[in-house]
Protein backbone atom coordinates (compact mmCIF):
# COMPACT_ATOMS: atom_id res chain seq x y z
CA UNK A 1 0.00 0.00 0.00
CA UNK A 2 1.49 3.35 -1.07
CA UNK A 3 1.37 6.52 1.00
CA UNK A 4 -1.38 7.90 -1.23
CA UNK A 5 -3.45 4.71 -0.86
CA UNK A 6 -2.91 4.73 2.91
CA UNK A 7 -4.15 8.31 3.21
CA UNK A 8 -7.22 7.42 1.17
CA UNK A 9 -8.03 4.44 3.41
CA UNK A 10 -7.57 6.46 6.59
CA UNK A 11 -9.82 9.20 5.21
CA UNK A 12 -12.40 6.59 4.17
CA UNK A 13 -12.61 4.98 7.62
CA UNK A 14 -12.38 8.28 9.47
CA UNK A 15 -9.04 7.72 11.20
CA UNK A 16 -6.76 10.60 12.01
CA UNK A 17 -3.48 9.05 13.27
CA UNK A 18 -3.37 9.43 17.03
CA UNK A 19 -0.13 10.24 18.83
CA UNK A 20 -1.81 9.12 22.06
CA UNK A 21 -2.37 5.65 20.55
CA UNK A 22 1.07 5.65 18.94
CA UNK A 23 -0.37 5.24 15.44
CA UNK A 24 2.47 5.44 12.94
CA UNK A 25 1.65 3.43 9.82
CA UNK A 26 4.39 1.63 7.91
CA UNK A 27 4.39 2.64 4.24
CA UNK A 28 7.70 1.25 2.98
CA UNK A 29 6.85 -2.01 1.22
CA UNK A 30 10.39 -3.36 1.12
CA UNK A 31 10.70 -2.91 4.87
CA UNK A 32 7.32 -4.59 5.42
CA UNK A 33 8.27 -7.58 3.27
CA UNK A 34 11.63 -7.87 5.02
CA UNK A 35 10.04 -7.88 8.48
CA UNK A 36 7.67 -10.68 7.49
CA UNK A 37 10.54 -12.71 6.01
CA UNK A 38 12.35 -12.49 9.35
CA UNK A 39 9.49 -14.43 10.92
CA UNK A 40 10.27 -17.33 8.57
CA UNK A 41 6.59 -18.00 7.81
CA UNK A 42 5.82 -21.67 7.14
CA UNK A 43 2.65 -23.31 5.72
CA UNK A 44 1.69 -24.82 9.10
CA UNK A 45 2.19 -21.63 11.14
CA UNK A 46 -0.35 -19.51 12.94
CA UNK A 47 0.72 -15.86 13.13
CA UNK A 48 -0.73 -13.39 15.61
CA UNK A 49 -0.15 -9.85 14.40
CA UNK A 50 -0.57 -7.05 16.92
CA UNK A 51 -1.40 -3.56 15.68
CA UNK A 52 -1.92 -4.46 12.01
CA UNK A 53 -3.31 -1.00 11.15
CA UNK A 54 -4.30 -1.19 7.50
CA UNK A 55 -2.50 -4.50 6.84
CA UNK A 56 0.95 -3.37 5.66
CA UNK A 57 2.58 -6.47 7.15
CA UNK A 58 -0.45 -8.74 6.81
CA UNK A 59 -0.53 -8.59 3.02
CA UNK A 60 2.94 -10.15 2.90
CA UNK A 61 1.75 -13.08 5.06
CA UNK A 62 -1.18 -14.02 2.84
CA UNK A 63 -0.66 -17.42 1.23
CA UNK A 64 2.37 -18.24 3.36
CA UNK A 65 0.84 -19.50 6.62
CA UNK A 66 -2.16 -21.54 7.75
CA UNK A 67 -3.82 -18.89 9.88
CA UNK A 68 -3.46 -15.17 10.62
CA UNK A 69 -5.01 -13.59 13.72
CA UNK A 70 -5.07 -9.79 13.68
CA UNK A 71 -5.42 -7.97 17.02
CA UNK A 72 -6.45 -4.37 16.35
CA UNK A 73 -7.56 -1.91 19.04
CA UNK A 74 -9.15 0.71 16.75
CA UNK A 75 -12.63 -0.52 15.81
CA UNK A 76 -12.63 1.47 12.56
CA UNK A 77 -9.43 -0.16 11.39
CA UNK A 78 -10.65 -3.56 12.55
CA UNK A 79 -13.78 -3.19 10.39
CA UNK A 80 -11.61 -2.15 7.44
CA UNK A 81 -9.37 -5.21 7.90
CA UNK A 82 -12.41 -7.50 7.90
CA UNK A 83 -13.46 -6.03 4.54
CA UNK A 84 -9.97 -6.00 3.06
CA UNK A 85 -9.28 -9.67 3.83
CA UNK A 86 -12.83 -10.95 3.40
CA UNK A 87 -11.71 -13.30 0.62
CA UNK A 88 -9.08 -14.90 2.84
CA UNK A 89 -10.73 -17.28 5.32
CA UNK A 90 -7.42 -17.86 7.07
CA UNK A 91 -7.56 -14.28 8.41
CA UNK A 92 -9.38 -13.57 11.68
CA UNK A 93 -9.73 -10.03 13.04
CA UNK A 94 -10.07 -9.48 16.79
CA UNK A 95 -10.96 -5.96 17.93
CA UNK A 96 -9.40 -5.86 21.40
CA UNK A 97 -6.77 -4.03 23.39
CA UNK A 98 -3.52 -5.99 23.00
CA UNK A 99 -2.50 -4.86 26.49
CA UNK A 100 -5.44 -6.74 28.06
CA UNK A 101 -6.38 -9.49 25.62
CA UNK A 102 -6.37 -13.01 27.07
CA UNK A 103 -3.42 -14.78 25.41
CA UNK A 104 -4.20 -18.19 26.92
CA UNK A 105 -6.33 -19.33 23.92
CA UNK A 106 -3.23 -19.00 21.73
CA UNK A 107 -1.75 -22.12 23.36
CA UNK A 108 -4.24 -24.12 21.28
CA UNK A 109 -2.27 -23.48 18.08
CA UNK A 110 0.70 -25.34 16.68
CA UNK A 111 3.74 -23.35 15.62
CA UNK A 112 2.35 -20.01 16.71
CA UNK A 113 4.42 -16.88 16.10
CA UNK A 114 4.05 -13.20 17.00
CA UNK A 115 4.42 -10.27 14.61
CA UNK A 116 3.83 -6.60 15.11
CA UNK A 117 4.57 -2.96 14.51
CA UNK A 118 3.79 -2.10 18.11
CA UNK A 119 2.44 1.33 19.06
CA UNK A 120 4.99 3.47 20.88
CA UNK A 121 2.48 4.34 23.58
CA UNK A 122 1.85 0.78 24.76
CA UNK A 123 4.74 -1.31 23.47
CA UNK A 124 6.08 -2.29 26.88
CA UNK A 125 2.67 -3.32 28.22
CA UNK A 126 1.97 -5.38 25.09
CA UNK A 127 5.31 -7.15 25.41
CA UNK A 128 4.52 -7.96 29.02
CA UNK A 129 1.12 -9.42 28.13
CA UNK A 130 2.23 -11.53 25.18
CA UNK A 131 5.75 -12.59 26.11
CA UNK A 132 5.83 -13.08 29.87
CA UNK A 133 6.24 -16.71 30.82
CA UNK A 134 4.59 -19.00 30.13
CA UNK A 135 4.14 -17.80 26.55
CA UNK A 136 2.68 -19.88 23.70
CA UNK A 137 4.82 -18.20 21.04
CA UNK A 138 7.68 -20.00 19.32
CA UNK A 139 9.15 -16.90 17.72
CA UNK A 140 8.49 -13.16 17.57
CA UNK A 141 9.47 -10.36 15.21
CA UNK A 142 8.54 -6.94 16.54
CA UNK A 143 9.16 -3.32 15.66
CA UNK A 144 9.23 -0.70 18.40
CA UNK A 145 10.91 2.60 19.06
CA UNK A 146 14.69 2.23 19.07
CA UNK A 147 14.90 3.34 22.70
CA UNK A 148 12.70 0.44 23.82
CA UNK A 149 14.71 -2.17 21.91
CA UNK A 150 17.94 -0.72 23.30
CA UNK A 151 16.56 -1.27 26.81
CA UNK A 152 15.51 -4.85 26.07
CA UNK A 153 18.85 -5.85 24.56
CA UNK A 154 21.05 -3.85 26.92
CA UNK A 155 24.03 -5.22 28.87
CA UNK A 156 25.04 -4.74 32.53
CA UNK A 157 26.53 -1.39 33.58
CA UNK A 158 24.63 0.45 30.84
CA UNK A 159 22.06 3.17 31.55
CA UNK A 160 19.41 1.26 29.56
CA UNK A 161 19.89 -1.91 31.62
CA UNK A 162 17.03 -2.51 34.04
CA UNK A 163 13.85 -4.39 34.93
CA UNK A 164 12.57 -4.62 31.35
CA UNK A 165 15.96 -5.93 30.19
CA UNK A 166 16.06 -8.76 32.70
CA UNK A 167 12.38 -9.69 32.40
CA UNK A 168 12.76 -10.09 28.65
CA UNK A 169 16.20 -11.70 28.59
CA UNK A 170 15.19 -14.22 31.24
CA UNK A 171 12.59 -15.63 28.83
CA UNK A 172 13.84 -14.67 25.34
CA UNK A 173 17.00 -14.39 23.30
CA UNK A 174 16.82 -11.29 21.14
CA UNK A 175 18.66 -9.85 18.17
CA UNK A 176 18.57 -6.30 16.86
CA UNK A 177 17.96 -6.80 13.15
CA UNK A 178 17.23 -3.49 11.47
CA UNK A 179 16.87 0.20 12.25
CA UNK A 180 13.91 1.76 10.42
CA UNK A 181 14.02 5.55 9.87
CA UNK A 182 11.04 7.89 10.35
CA UNK A 183 10.71 8.28 6.57
CA UNK A 184 9.21 4.76 6.37
CA UNK A 185 6.12 5.80 8.37
CA UNK A 186 3.06 8.02 8.11
CA UNK A 187 2.94 10.22 10.02
CA UNK A 188 6.66 10.41 10.55
CA UNK A 189 7.68 9.74 14.17
CA UNK A 190 10.38 11.87 15.74
CA UNK A 191 12.67 8.91 16.42
CA UNK A 192 14.00 5.79 14.73
CA UNK A 193 12.34 2.39 15.11
CA UNK A 194 14.11 -0.94 15.44
CA UNK A 195 13.12 -4.43 14.33
CA UNK A 196 13.91 -7.16 16.85
CA UNK A 197 13.77 -10.94 16.46
CA UNK A 198 13.08 -13.06 19.55
CA UNK A 199 13.22 -16.79 20.24
CA UNK A 200 12.45 -18.55 23.54
CA UNK A 201 15.46 -19.00 25.77
CA UNK A 202 16.21 -22.69 26.07
CA UNK A 203 17.82 -24.57 28.95
CA UNK A 204 21.05 -22.61 29.34
CA UNK A 205 19.81 -20.86 32.51
CA UNK A 206 19.65 -22.95 35.70
CA UNK A 207 16.17 -23.63 37.06
CA UNK A 208 14.94 -20.85 39.34
CA UNK A 209 11.74 -19.39 40.73
CA UNK A 210 10.72 -16.84 38.10
CA UNK A 211 8.33 -15.03 40.42
CA UNK A 212 11.06 -14.55 43.01
CA UNK A 213 13.46 -13.50 40.24
CA UNK A 214 11.00 -10.81 39.17
CA UNK A 215 10.50 -9.61 42.73
CA UNK A 216 14.23 -9.32 43.39
CA UNK A 217 14.85 -7.49 40.11
CA UNK A 218 12.04 -5.02 40.80
CA UNK A 219 13.35 -4.36 44.29
CA UNK A 220 16.93 -4.07 43.08
CA UNK A 221 16.15 -1.41 40.50
CA UNK A 222 13.55 0.48 42.56
CA UNK A 223 16.35 2.85 43.59
CA UNK A 224 19.05 1.94 41.14
CA UNK A 225 21.71 4.24 42.57
CA UNK A 226 21.50 2.57 45.96
CA UNK A 227 23.69 -0.36 46.87
CA UNK A 228 21.80 -3.55 46.06
CA UNK A 229 21.91 -4.95 49.58
CA UNK A 230 19.78 -2.00 50.77
CA UNK A 231 17.00 -2.80 48.29
CA UNK A 232 16.75 -6.55 48.80
CA UNK A 233 14.25 -8.17 51.18
CA UNK A 234 15.24 -9.25 54.65
CA UNK A 235 16.56 -12.76 55.03
CA UNK A 236 19.13 -12.73 52.22
CA UNK A 237 22.65 -13.45 53.47
CA UNK A 238 24.39 -10.71 51.49
CA UNK A 239 27.87 -11.71 52.68
CA UNK A 240 27.36 -15.26 51.39
CA UNK A 241 25.81 -13.95 48.17
CA UNK A 242 28.71 -11.62 47.38
CA UNK A 243 31.23 -14.35 48.11
CA UNK A 244 29.39 -16.96 46.04
CA UNK A 245 28.75 -14.65 43.09
CA UNK A 246 32.11 -12.83 43.29
CA UNK A 247 30.38 -9.48 43.73
CA UNK A 248 31.50 -6.36 45.48
CA UNK A 249 29.69 -5.78 48.80
CA UNK A 250 28.77 -2.33 47.46
CA UNK A 251 27.43 -3.66 44.11
CA UNK A 252 24.43 -1.96 42.57
CA UNK A 253 21.64 -3.68 40.64
CA UNK A 254 22.96 -2.63 37.23
CA UNK A 255 26.27 -4.42 37.87
CA UNK A 256 24.72 -7.91 38.04
CA UNK A 257 24.42 -9.94 34.84
CA UNK A 258 21.41 -12.12 34.04
CA UNK A 259 23.37 -15.14 35.30
CA UNK A 260 24.12 -13.27 38.54
CA UNK A 261 20.45 -12.44 39.09
CA UNK A 262 19.47 -16.07 38.51
CA UNK A 263 22.13 -17.26 40.95
CA UNK A 264 20.98 -14.70 43.52
CA UNK A 265 17.40 -15.92 43.10
CA UNK A 266 18.45 -19.49 43.80
CA UNK A 267 20.35 -18.38 46.92
CA UNK A 268 17.37 -16.35 48.16
CA UNK A 269 14.76 -19.04 47.52
CA UNK A 270 13.81 -20.67 50.84
CA UNK A 271 12.08 -23.49 48.97
CA UNK A 272 14.92 -24.24 46.59
CA UNK A 273 16.00 -27.87 46.50
CA UNK A 274 19.21 -29.16 45.02
CA UNK A 275 19.00 -30.54 41.51
CA UNK A 276 19.54 -34.13 42.53
CA UNK A 277 16.86 -35.94 40.58
CA UNK A 278 13.69 -37.38 42.02
CA UNK A 279 14.58 -39.84 44.71
CA UNK A 280 15.26 -42.98 42.67
CA UNK A 281 15.69 -44.92 45.88
CA UNK A 282 12.22 -44.18 47.27
CA UNK A 283 10.12 -47.28 47.82
CA UNK A 284 6.81 -47.75 46.00
CA UNK A 285 4.30 -50.59 46.03
CA UNK A 286 4.22 -52.87 42.99
CA UNK A 287 0.59 -53.86 42.36
CA UNK A 288 -1.29 -56.22 40.08
CA UNK A 289 -4.01 -55.47 37.53
CA UNK A 290 -6.56 -55.32 40.36
CA UNK A 291 -4.46 -52.80 42.29
CA UNK A 292 -3.51 -55.37 44.91
CA UNK A 293 -0.04 -54.99 46.46
CA UNK A 294 2.49 -57.63 45.39
CA UNK A 295 5.69 -56.23 46.90
CA UNK A 296 7.67 -53.04 47.32
CA UNK A 297 10.39 -51.92 44.94
CA UNK A 298 12.70 -48.99 44.29
CA UNK A 299 11.29 -46.21 42.13
CA UNK A 300 14.03 -46.42 39.52
CA UNK A 301 13.51 -50.17 39.13
CA UNK A 302 9.75 -49.71 38.74
CA UNK A 303 10.23 -47.18 35.95
CA UNK A 304 13.01 -49.17 34.28
CA UNK A 305 10.97 -52.38 34.16
CA UNK A 306 7.53 -50.77 33.59
CA UNK A 307 6.15 -52.34 36.76
CA UNK A 308 2.59 -51.50 37.70
CA UNK A 309 2.33 -49.05 40.63
CA UNK A 310 0.11 -46.30 42.07
CA UNK A 311 -0.19 -42.54 41.54
CA UNK A 312 -2.51 -39.62 42.14
CA UNK A 313 -3.40 -36.58 40.04
CA UNK A 314 -5.06 -33.50 41.51
CA UNK A 315 -6.96 -30.75 39.69
CA UNK A 316 -6.90 -27.51 41.69
CA UNK A 317 -9.74 -25.16 40.76
CA UNK A 318 -10.19 -21.49 41.63
CA UNK A 319 -13.41 -19.57 42.27
CA UNK A 320 -13.80 -18.99 38.51
CA UNK A 321 -13.78 -22.76 37.86
CA UNK A 322 -10.40 -22.46 36.15
CA UNK A 323 -7.91 -25.28 36.57
CA UNK A 324 -4.26 -24.75 37.45
CA UNK A 325 -1.87 -26.55 35.11
CA UNK A 326 1.83 -26.96 35.70
CA UNK A 327 4.60 -27.20 33.16
CA UNK A 328 6.89 -29.94 34.38
CA UNK A 329 10.48 -29.04 35.16
CA UNK A 330 13.11 -30.05 32.64
CA UNK A 331 14.77 -31.94 35.52
CA UNK A 332 11.96 -34.51 35.55
CA UNK A 333 12.92 -37.97 34.32
CA UNK A 334 9.44 -38.51 32.89
CA UNK A 335 7.81 -36.05 30.47
CA UNK A 336 10.15 -33.09 31.15
CA UNK A 337 8.81 -29.78 29.88
CA UNK A 338 5.27 -31.06 29.22
CA UNK A 339 2.10 -29.64 30.74
CA UNK A 340 0.46 -31.69 33.45
CA UNK A 341 -2.19 -31.76 36.16
CA UNK A 342 -2.10 -29.19 38.96
CA UNK A 343 -0.19 -31.69 41.09
CA UNK A 344 0.63 -35.37 40.72
CA UNK A 345 2.87 -37.98 42.24
CA UNK A 346 3.53 -41.54 43.25
CA UNK A 347 1.81 -43.17 46.19
CA UNK A 348 4.53 -44.21 48.63
CA UNK A 349 4.73 -47.77 49.86
CA UNK A 350 1.98 -48.30 52.43
CA UNK A 351 0.44 -44.89 51.79
CA UNK A 352 -3.25 -44.24 51.17
CA UNK A 353 -4.31 -42.57 47.90
CA UNK A 354 -6.13 -39.67 49.61
CA UNK A 355 -3.25 -39.07 52.00
CA UNK A 356 -0.89 -38.98 49.04
CA UNK A 357 -3.12 -36.45 47.23
CA UNK A 358 -3.06 -34.10 50.21
CA UNK A 359 0.72 -34.49 50.50
CA UNK A 360 1.38 -33.80 46.82
CA UNK A 361 -0.92 -30.77 46.91
CA UNK A 362 1.14 -29.26 49.70
CA UNK A 363 4.54 -30.25 48.30
CA UNK A 364 3.95 -29.10 44.73
CA UNK A 365 1.54 -26.17 45.16
CA UNK A 366 1.98 -25.09 48.77
CA UNK A 367 -1.73 -25.72 49.46
CA UNK A 368 -2.01 -27.12 52.96
CA UNK A 369 -5.04 -28.59 54.78
CA UNK A 370 -7.21 -28.70 51.65
CA UNK A 371 -10.16 -31.02 51.26
CA UNK A 372 -9.70 -33.29 48.25
CA UNK A 373 -12.55 -35.22 46.68
CA UNK A 374 -12.10 -38.24 44.50
CA UNK A 375 -13.25 -37.75 40.91
CA UNK A 376 -12.57 -41.23 39.54
CA UNK A 377 -10.09 -44.01 38.86
CA UNK A 378 -7.94 -45.06 35.92
CA UNK A 379 -6.53 -48.53 35.43
CA UNK A 380 -2.86 -49.04 34.72
CA UNK A 381 -1.87 -48.84 31.04
CA UNK A 382 0.83 -47.36 28.84
CA UNK A 383 -0.73 -43.85 28.78
CA UNK A 384 -0.62 -43.63 32.56
CA UNK A 385 2.91 -44.98 32.75
CA UNK A 386 1.61 -48.29 34.09
CA UNK A 387 0.09 -46.51 37.07
CA UNK A 388 -3.24 -47.11 38.76
CA UNK A 389 -4.38 -43.50 39.07
CA UNK A 390 -6.88 -41.82 41.37
CA UNK A 391 -7.95 -38.36 40.21
CA UNK A 392 -8.83 -35.82 42.89
CA UNK A 393 -10.12 -32.24 42.80
CA UNK A 394 -9.90 -29.38 45.29
CA UNK A 395 -10.86 -25.72 45.55
CA UNK A 396 -7.62 -23.79 45.96
CA UNK A 397 -7.59 -21.43 48.93
CA UNK A 398 -4.67 -19.05 49.16
CA UNK A 399 -1.69 -18.39 46.91
CA UNK A 400 -0.21 -21.19 44.84
CA UNK A 401 3.52 -21.63 45.38
CA UNK A 402 5.56 -24.29 43.61
CA UNK A 403 9.20 -25.39 43.86
CA UNK A 404 11.15 -24.54 40.72
CA UNK A 405 12.92 -27.91 40.61
CA UNK A 406 9.50 -29.57 40.25
CA UNK A 407 7.52 -27.04 38.21
CA UNK A 408 8.84 -24.64 35.58
CA UNK A 409 5.63 -22.64 35.10
CA UNK A 410 2.08 -22.66 36.36
CA UNK A 411 -1.03 -21.03 34.92
CA UNK A 412 -4.79 -21.03 35.39
CA UNK A 413 -6.83 -22.03 32.33
CA UNK A 414 -10.55 -22.28 31.70
CA UNK A 415 -11.85 -25.77 31.03
CA UNK A 416 -12.77 -24.76 27.50
CA UNK A 417 -9.24 -23.50 26.84
CA UNK A 418 -7.74 -26.73 28.15
CA UNK A 419 -10.08 -28.87 26.09
CA UNK A 420 -9.34 -27.06 22.84
CA UNK A 421 -5.59 -27.06 23.55
CA UNK A 422 -5.51 -30.76 24.43
CA UNK A 423 -7.49 -31.56 21.29
CA UNK A 424 -5.36 -29.53 18.88
CA UNK A 425 -1.89 -29.94 20.42
CA UNK A 426 -1.97 -33.10 22.57
CA UNK A 427 1.79 -33.43 22.30
CA UNK A 428 2.12 -30.46 24.68
CA UNK A 429 0.79 -32.62 27.54
CA UNK A 430 2.00 -35.54 29.61
CA UNK A 431 0.05 -38.68 28.58
CA UNK A 432 -1.10 -39.20 32.17
CA UNK A 433 -2.77 -35.80 32.18
CA UNK A 434 -4.59 -36.50 28.91
CA UNK A 435 -6.00 -39.69 30.42
CA UNK A 436 -7.10 -37.78 33.52
CA UNK A 437 -8.60 -35.01 31.39
CA UNK A 438 -10.73 -37.54 29.52
CA UNK A 439 -11.93 -38.92 32.86
CA UNK A 440 -12.70 -35.37 34.03
CA UNK A 441 -14.75 -34.71 30.91
CA UNK A 442 -16.71 -37.91 31.42
CA UNK A 443 -17.50 -36.87 35.00
CA UNK A 444 -18.49 -33.37 33.83
CA UNK A 445 -20.17 -34.39 30.58
CA UNK A 446 -22.87 -31.72 30.78
CA UNK A 447 -20.27 -28.98 30.51
CA UNK A 448 -18.63 -30.47 27.42
CA UNK A 449 -21.73 -31.65 25.57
Amino acid sequence: MTLTELKEVLHEVGVVPSRKLGQNFLVDQNTAAGIVDLLDPQPGDTVVEVGPGTGALTEHLIGKVARIILVEYDSRLAEYLVRRFADHPEVTVICEDAVRIDVRPFFAHKNIKLLGNLPYSAGGAILRNFLKGPSPFKKAVLMLQKEMIDRILSAPRCKDYGVLTLRMQCEWQGDRVKVVPPSCFYPRPLIDSTVMSLEPRQAELPVHDRRLFDELVRRGFAQRRKQLRKNLPDGIDWKTATSTLSLSPTARAEELSLDDWVALTRLADPFFEKEEGQGDGEMLDVVDENDEVIRSERRDVIHRDDLTHRAVHIFALNKHSEIFLQKRSRLKDKCPGLWDSSAAGHVDSGEDYAVCAARELEEELGLKDHDVREVGKLGAHANTGWEHVRLYATLAQGKVRFPCVEVEYGEWFTMEQIDEWATVVPEDFAPGFLACWQLWKEQNSARFS
